[in-house]
């Protein structure tokens, strides 16, 4: 069971994704995180808003990306969804430099960068009707 919890939904536009960062970094606050921690999550956060809008929605500008974030003890969890095209393969996805896009020269390392960053990631896809990327952080100064 969680000890606290938020949702929040946005289109998908780019100029969205420094709000979903800034909002799932306020809300995580309440673990008293240290900067390192707070930039990890803002980072992780960053790339798969990125990916919902360039790889799941192909940067249509009206689709919706859900953004849901709990806390559980000294734990935060940070789901973000969308309904677009899905992942074909998740495996080939998440290899480092990877990208279905390389005509936008995109570096491939959204799902590296996650793993960097974030405690744990899991992803799960349908194709043809989108994306969920959750990924955890535990806290060391919790308490």
């Amino acid at each position: 069971m969680y000890d606290n919890k938020m949702k929040i939904e946005f289109i998908s536009k780019s100029q969205n994704e420094s709000f979903a960062r800034v909002a799932v970094a306020a809300f995580i606050s309440q673990l008293d995180p240290t900067i390192e921690e707070i930039t990890d999550i803002k980072t992780a956060v960053s790339e798969a808003v990125t990916n919902a809008i360039i790889h799941g929605y192909e940067n249509s500008k009206d689709k919706i990306i859900e953004i849901e974030a709990q806390i559980e003890g000294n734990v935060a969890i940070v789901t973000i969804t969308d309904y677009g095209i899905g992942i074909e393969n998740i495996e080939e996805a998440m290899q480092p430099l990877y990208t279905s896009k390389p005509d936008m020269e995109r570096s491939g390392m959204g799902f590296t960068v996650m793993e960097t960053f974030m405690d744990s990631l899991q992803v799960e896809s349908e194709k043809n009707k989108g994306t969920r990327v959750t990924m955890k952080k535990i806290f060391k100064s919790v308490g």
